[in-house]
């Protein structure tokens, strides 16, 4: 098991997958890069998506100029049409503000496991997260509101067993995304576990 999850972070980084099919790009969690979710970039590629990675290296908590990088990659990407954002985690607070503060950028927003409502402290990661970004959870430098929904079609992909992130806070509530989705996985499994990239695909396909 653990094996293969270290396979699936091996070959290439960069763009994959067919050259006119719908643009993705996936954010990865805290203390993940794009090796991380290769293999779920792998999977959405097979699944006819033009997909990449993040290209920022390792995510290691919000900086000052965090959503401009990202901005710049996705306006590069892009080319000139809106791509999907999916974040795992952290990443989908970047996905979820990025789309905020650029809607003719980004089509839509898909979230993994990503605590975009309740308590920030809610999630077993934030001691670390405060200790490697250097800020508390609550104070980042980001809008005041990260529960405001963007104002593109957003999807909440959610699971009981995250065991990272608590499930309300990745859920939320009414107002806050447009659709949620359970699936059975861990907090990790949204990235790295292919037995849940076909889920993930399919929840994809179905929010248009």
């Amino acid at each position: 098991m653990v094996a293969s999850r270290v396979w699936r972070g091996f070959g290439r980084l960069g763009e994959r997958g067919p050259a006119e099919g719908p643009r993705l790009m996936v954010l990865p969690g805290f203390l993940a890069s794009d090796r991380t979710t290769l293999g779920l970039q792998r999977a959405l590629a097979d699944a006819g998506y033009r997909v990449s990675g993040w290209g920022l290296g390792l995510n290691t908590g919000v900086r000052a100029d965090t959503l401009e990088r990202i901005v710049s990659r996705v306006e590069w990407f892009g080319a000139g049409r809106p791509l999907i954002l999916i974040g795992w985690s952290l990443g989908g607070i970047y996905a979820r503000e990025v789309a905020k503060l650029r809607p003719d950028l980004v089509g839509k927003v898909v979230t993994m496991g990503t605590p975009f409502s309740g308590d920030r402290r809610a999630n077993n990661a934030w001691r670390l997260y405060e200790w490697v970004a250097g800020h508390p959870v609550g104070a980042p430098a980001l809008r005041a509101d990260v529960a405001a929904k963007p104002p593109v079609p957003t999807l909440a992909l959610w699971s009981r067993r995250d065991g990272m992130v608590a499930p309300a806070c990745a859920r939320g509530v009414e107002g806050q995304s447009d659709w949620q989705v359970e699936l059975d996985c861990s907090h990790m499994g949204f990235a790295v576990h292919g037995r849940a990239y076909p889920k993930i695909i399919e929840a994809i396909r179905d929010f248009s």
